[in-house]
């Protein structure tokens, strides 16, 4: 805070008391720059050296200026690229007519303090050198094109928001930035590091690596950015090391880092930093000769000339990095090979840049830094041909950052061109006012400079969000061998944080570059999978990606069962008597061919009831019979079909009923049979106690007796549905279970009672004249039925699964069609196919 307020006392002084002494101060504060005069200036601040020496500070003589060296002729194509954006608009009458922009360009140094001098410099209106003597100050500023650094541009932005001065960033990506709160008037052409550190994991998953290895330098763009990809990670997989970098590491410090990675089986490092922080870590990693690793690179050095070197290849080919978006800038090429170096000491950082590109000084600069005492130095002549220089600085192959730099440039002319052509009456300021264009304000452009929105000449839109920021677009490069030997930086896909959701990263991998022996994407992973039938154990004190196999098992729930591999339960197959299945449509049919052969019988007998045969043999407990037989028939459809309460109740009710009422019809027939054979003898009239209304009152009785046990069954241990997992481990059979043991024996046990009376009368009638032969034909069918059922228990027993059910369908479909066959069957064929017999006199004749 105290800073703050003497820069802003220092800015008061300079702009309202141009003095002497005032003009004495600002040569403390000398900057390289670049100007050009023009109706409105804007500024540009860029990282054009990246070393410098401090001042001394003992304060025992003058402590001199801050001292940059390092001069990179790449950088300079961004400023140049401003020049060229700037130039373009000044010729271009369809915006900003009549307006010319000038600009003000200030080397940072990649320092914080010589950028916030250069910061307040172009806030003063004043220079650090004095071009006339009554320091009259410079046409008003009204944005700032820079600063690439994160940390400057936090630390500028303090300022700049302070007088609402706009501040279009082109490379720094610190997440922090967004915060409109803190930082009002920043704005960026190049998107955030959230959307970085997105696309970064996108890339992650992708190649499915979940033990990676992060290092980051310690400002605020690299630890924020480990801050928030750490976070996503820990979704999906896990960090095996988080290593910090200074801007100048100690020897110490490299060795540290050098062997975590070494040491470390992730084989997947993302890297969040400048190249220039990264360069010494680089050379002990080429020096120590450590491969096998693939390197992701933030947008910060994926593009970076000075590491995608030939002698970094074997350690750091193939690179995976997202870069900010490549854009062709039609004339920027010709305007760059135009360029020649200017002597105006206002235009200082021409002549560095001379200097450094051709390796040679000016007569100038070697009279002023004093060089006579060195070897012979070789001078500059101003005419060396810049075509035949062929370096980063002429290459526009790449415009990434010089195009974020254009962009940035275009955005503000656009601003000022919709502020100064407003409608009158249709303004954005208070009562729809527009902004007076002799007192124009900074804040007024910022306004507009945050709702800007059109499409430049190569047909992108450029915009801002609520943010600041830039729409979340970056490619993805592959760093690979070119044809001469050297590396070159390959677009493999890129990345898109509006697409829809599964569509953000779009990878060509037959284009990737896998600087592997296997020539495929490597596998980063702690541990791998657990083995079939082993569970994860987790190793104490480390992630949970990394982990030991433990044979230890855990069964699965009742219901569930092991797969194959034994690594994981899985829901058991169901089985049970189905309407679909080929046993089950089989059944379906014989029962309902057997109840339809009934209703025939019933038919033919009812239609022909008035006939001797029919009559003779009881026709209305014929009838009751027949109609018995059907609902046997039919009741074994019951006991299809998948097992409900409903159904476990009603196939035993219907079953059991049904059988006894059948049953009761044939004993009582027997019984007709033997008391009429004894009722032919002179002195006996037992006939006349047994008659019709005793017969239906008998077979009443025997079926009540068993509707009163179903009853009792049902109302107190009834049949319900279950699933049976013991006879078969891999399936569940749904079944009926019976409830009480009882109940359902004797409900069976009724039945073979009644059926074994039946059987031993009909056995002892057997040889009665052949008049009354029916008992033969009921022994014969009381013996198909009583062998059927003897049979069903040791075949019921044995039965798995659904053939349980079947086998008790099948008895009472076997013995239904054996009371059917053998009691009706010779008088069917009579009454159908030997009429003739069908009469008293042919009846009374046998």
């Amino acid at each position: 805070m105290k800073s703050i307020i003497c820069i802003l006392v220092l800015q008061s002084f300079v702009v309202s008391k141009p003095s002497e002494l005032m003009c004495r101060i600002q040569q403390i504060f000398q900057l390289n720059g670049l100007y050009q005069s023009g109706d409105i200036i804007l500024g540009g601040i860029f990282a054009l050296n990246y070393k410098t020496t401090a001042p001394d500070l003992s304060f025992t003589h003058d402590p001199g200026q801050w001292k940059c060296d390092g001069f990179e002729v790449s950088e300079y194509q961004r400023v140049q690229t401003m020049i060229f954006a700037i130039q373009e608009i000044n010729n271009d009458q369809r915006i900003l007519p009549n307006i010319t922009l000038g600009y003000r360009i200030f080397d940072s140094c990649v320092n914080l303090p010589i950028a916030l001098r250069a910061a307040v410099t172009l806030l003063s209106g004043r220079d650090g050198v004095l071009f006339n003597d009554d320091c009259k100050g410079l046409p008003p500023l009204l944005a700032i094109v820079g600063n690439p650094l994160s940390s400057h541009s936090i630390a500028m932005s303090r300022i700049m928001s302070l007088f609402r001065i706009p501040m279009v960033s082109h490379y720094a990506t610190c997440s922090c930035l967004s915060d409109k709160q803190e930082y009002p008037s920043f704005l960026r052409t190049i998107p955030s590091d959230a959307f970085q550190v997105k696309a970064i994991i996108h890339i992650i998953k992708h190649f499915g690596w979940l033990w990676v290895g992060v290092i980051a330098s310690d400002d605020d763009y690299g630890q924020n950015a480990v801050k928030s990809f750490t976070e996503e990670v820990n979704k999906i997989g896990c960090i095996s090391f988080s290593e910090s970098i200074s801007a100048v590491p100690s020897k110490n410090r490299i060795f540290q880092i050098v062997n975590i990675i070494e040491k470390s089986t992730a084989k997947v490092i993302v890297a969040f930093s400048g190249e220039g922080k990264l360069s010494n870590l680089f050379q002990e990693i080429v020096l120590q000769n450590i491969t096998g690793r693939q390197w992701i690179a933030s947008e910060a050095w994926s593009t970076s000339n000075l590491l995608s070197s030939k002698k970094n290849f074997d350690c750091f080919g193939g690179t995976i990095g997202i870069a900010i978006r490549r854009g062709d800038i039609p004339g920027l090429q010709n305007f760059l090979l135009q360029v020649q170096p200017d002597h105006n000491p206002q235009n200082n950082l021409a002549i560095e840049f001379w200097e450094t590109l051709f390796n040679c000084k000016f007569p100038e600069t070697i009279k002023k830094q004093n060089f006579s005492v060195l070897p012979a130095i070789r001078v500059c002549t101003g005419s060396e041909d810049i075509k035949l220089a062929k370096t980063a600085y002429s290459d526009v192959t790449k415009l990434r950052s010089s195009y974020n730099v254009y962009k940035a440039v275009y955005a503000i002319a656009h601003a000022l061109h919709n502020l100064i052509f407003c409608e009158s009456g249709k303004g954005p300021f208070i009562n729809n006012t527009c902004a007076n264009i002799t007192l124009l304000q900074p804040w007024q452009l910022l306004h507009y400079l945050k709702n800007v929105n059109f499409t430049n000449k190569l047909g992108e839109r450029v915009a801002f969000n609520e943010n600041g920021d830039a729409v979340g677009i970056y490619d993805i490069v592959n760093w690979q061998k070119s044809d001469d030997g050297g590396v070159t930086i390959k677009s493999i896909g890129f990345f898109d944080e509006s697409a829809a959701a599964g569509e953000e990263v779009k990878i060509n991998e037959d284009e990737i570059f896998w600087n592997f022996k296997s020539g495929a994407a490597p596998i980063s992973i702690c541990s791998k999978s657990c083995m079939p039938g082993t569970r994860k154990a987790t190793r104490k004190g480390e992630p949970i990606c990394c982990f030991d196999y433990s044979v230890e098992c855990v069964k699965c729930p009742q219901d569930f069962w092991s797969n194959h591999e034994r690594n994981q339960c899985i829901m058991k197959e169901t089985e049970f008597l189905s309407y679909i299945d080929a046993m089950g449509i089989t059944l379906v049919i014989i029962a309902s061919f057997g109840a339809c052969l009934s209703v025939m019988a019933l038919a033919v007998f009812v239609y022909h009831r008035n006939t001797p045969v029919v009559k003779a043999n009881n026709s209305e407990l014929s009838f009751i019979l027949l109609v018995s037989l059907t609902l046997c028939f039919l009741c074994s459809l019951c006991f299809i079909g998948q097992p409900s309460y409903a159904t476990c109740m009603l196939r035993h009710l219907v079953f059991g009923v049904s059988f006894a009422l059948c049953i009761s019809c044939i004993l009582v027939k027997t019984i007709v049979v033997i008391m009429a054979f004894k009722a032919r003898q002179p002195t006996n009239n037992m006939m006349k106690w047994f008659g019709v209304s005793h017969q239906r009152g008998t077979v009443v009785l025997f079926t009540l007796i068993q509707s009163i046990i179903c009853i009792l069954w049902l109302s107190t241990a009834p049949p319900n549905p279950t699933k049976n997992t013991k006879v078969q481990n891999e399936k569940i059979i749904l079944e009926c279970d019976v409830g009480s043991v009882i109940g359902f024996s004797s409900l069976l046990g009724y039945i073979g009672l009644l059926a074994s009376i039946c059987f031993v009368l009909a056995f002892l009638a057997r040889k009665l004249p052949d008049t009354f032969n029916e008992a033969k034909f009921i022994t014969f069918s009381m013996l198909i039925f009583c062998a059927v059922w003897i049979t069903f228990v040791p075949a019921y027993v044995s039965s798995p699964g659904k053939h349980t059910v079947a086998v008790e369908v099948f008895a009472i479909l076997a013995s239904s069609f054996g009371l059917l066959i053998a009691i009706f069957a010779p008088k069917f064929y009579i009454i159908i196919f030997k009429p003739e017999k069908n009469t008293k006199k042919a009846l009374m004749k046998r």
